[in-house]
């Protein structure tokens, strides 16, 4: 395969509102992500994904936008991200944003005009529907929030659809002044000099336009997906995007793609393609809902690995992997995947970089798993700040189709706002974060669990996912190797090799809190092999078929 920067590298997430305050409003703003940028380049990433910081009346946390060509205002200026990415840029770090434009918010002023009137010039530049015979709704669809995925707008008598909040009306993509303006709003930005794009859930922006029915599902609404996820002209307009925007600079481009199969993906991100580079897909993070994605039991491994496994070999060679256990509409992996307890947290969380760390693809990092932030003791709604866990809690409960205490338990498994509490810097009050209250509580376990006290200590998680991003910048097998899984049914070890040339490595991690004996295949007896890295100090490998609680091992040949 072709060698690209973007495959080498390192991403790390940054969720502003959450990283750093710098001015005492209790909310994180742009410079304090450039006051920590010391901090990232001691990290070792080469990347900075930002997550959305445009004007926003932030109902949903900054993914529904107002102005695409301003900043928040509680995030600062457009001269503090001048600053932020000429300052990213001087530390040799990129700088991704987040694009946000399956919708918009319905305080943009296209919308704002769209609703004016059936003849308003924006009118057709988001999805309107007269209602049914009987008043209601075009068809049964669900938000993705909870409720019905459309709205009555009594100014003029019809629908607006809606896949997420009522205030994030859906876009018209068939509408080619729509296009042309989003093409030139990302073009903007890539004179500004920015590296690339994440692409919020871009493989929703075309709809079947006869806007069927869906499967009921949940009781209460249909399924939309069959009709707007990859739907008829996404790739048209993909291409179209590539053709006009992304192909006139040198980018990095990465797909949301909620539901994606692995041909959809090769068709998104194949190297032939001409659309992204890579997706996300979910199928790793979604694999064991109870009710949608919601459940309170850990994913099962053996489960795990057959999808890790599906995309390693399925993408070898055609197209490329992104690689993450969370990100922010996930809960914290050391919680969800690993084991959050006292004994066992760092060493879990060591054995879950590794795992991910040594596949094929682009590792992403989210802010404070190379500290290994837990999720947060949530015990009261009244400390849940995310729309999407307000208005589930809301249904669910409310339509008696779970209890609440089972609905607790759901969210403080996996609610997005375990992602969203507050960057643990130091053991200050609030964790270092800010100097006023926080918009949303800090985990009250910060006086363990700090960057200050992991980058003093040469042991740490920190310091384990640096050792982990060095490698990588010194063993092409790490980028480029093939894949081969091992231990295909164990439902305890997490087990496969990579080859390049004569290269070779063997990785194993213990996802249980047993000591385990493994059987590990004959060519790696040898001696002239290394322990390239683990996650128990003074662990030489001499007993190869040993595995300690959470062990991560990594085994390095080159005959």
């Amino acid at each position: 395969m072709e060698r690209k920067w973007w495959k080498e590298a390192v991403v790390y997430q940054i969720y502003p509102r959450s990283f750093k305050d710098s001015n005492g409003d209790g909310v994180g703003d742009l410079r304090g992500i450039t006051e920590k940028l010391d901090y990232l380049k001691l990290l070792g990433i080469d990347v900075i994904w930002l997550s959305p910081i445009y004007q926003s009346p932030n109902d949903d946390n900054g993914y529904d936008i107002s102005d695409y060509q301003e900043i928040m205002k509680e995030f600062g200026s457009m001269k503090d991200f001048d600053e932020l990415l000429q300052e990213a840029h001087q530390r040799g770090i990129k700088l991704i944003m987040d694009l946000v434009v399956n919708h918009t918010s319905d305080e943009h002023k296209w919308f704002v005009e769209s609703r004016k009137s059936k003849d308003n010039p924006y009118r057709d530049y988001y999805i309107w529907r007269k209602g049914k015979e009987d008043g209601s709704c075009p068809n049964n669809w669900g938000a993705c929030f909870g409720g019905s995925a459309w709205e009555y707008d009594r100014e003029t008598e019809m629908y607006y659809l809606h896949l997420f909040s009522k205030k994030q009306p859906d876009l018209n993509w068939d509408n080619p002044k729509v296009r042309d303006e989003v093409f030139e709003m990302m073009d903007w930005w890539c004179r500004k000099g920015i590296d690339g794009f994440r692409m919020d859930v871009i493989n929703l922006i075309s709809k079947d336009p006869r806007l069927p029915d869906g499967a009921v599902t949940d009781g209460l609404y249909g399924d939309f997906s069959p009709y707007a996820s990859s739907g008829p002209n996404v790739h048209t307009y993909l291409k179209e995007m590539n053709r006009r925007v992304l192909s006139k600079y040198d980018l990095m481009t990465v797909g949301e793609t909620f539901g994606v199969s692995l041909e959809e993906a090769k068709r998104y991100s194949g190297e032939k393609e001409s659309e992204l580079h890579m997706v996300f897909h979910f199928e790793h993070v979604t694999m064991n809902g109870e009710i949608g994605k919601w459940t309170d039991k850990k994913p099962d491994l053996v489960e795990l690995k057959r999808i890790f496994s599906k995309w390693q070999t399925g993408l070898e060679d055609c197209a490329w992997n992104s690689l993450y256990w969370d990100n922010h509409d996930q809960p914290r992996a050391v919680s969800y995947f690993g084991d959050d307890s006292e004994k066992y947290r760092e060493v879990s969380a060591k054995m879950l970089a590794t795992c991910l760390h040594m596949l094929k693809g682009t590792p992403y990092i989210y802010q404070g798993e190379e500290l290994g932030m837990t999720n947060f003791p949530f015990q009261d709604m009244s400390q849940f700040k995310d729309i999407e866990s307000l208005n589930i809690y809301e249904q669910l409960v409310g339509a008696g189709l779970v209890s609440h205490e089972k609905m607790m338990s759901y969210l403080r498994f996996k609610s997005r706002d375990n992602a969203r509490t507050p960057m643990q810097w130091n053991d200050d009050p609030h964790a270092g974060f800010t100097s006023a209250t926080p918009w949303i509580q800090v985990n009250p376990n910060y006086e363990e669990i700090n960057a200050e006290k992991e980058v003093s200590d040469e042991n740490s998680v920190f310091h384990y996912y640096k050792k982990l991003i060095q490698l990588r910048k010194s063993h092409d097998i790490i980028v480029y190797g093939t894949y081969e899984p091992l231990m295909e049914e164990d439902f305890r070890v997490f087990a496969y090799i990579r080859r390049l040339g004569k290269e070779k490595l063997l990785v194993l991690c213990n996802f249980t809190d047993e000591e385990l004996q493994v059987s590990i295949p004959d060519e790696f007896h040898g001696e002239d092999g290394e322990c390239l890295i683990g996650n128990y100090e003074h662990r030489t490998g001499d007993d190869k078929n040993r595995l300690l609680p959470y062990e991560a091992i990594v085994y390095y040949e080159n005959i």
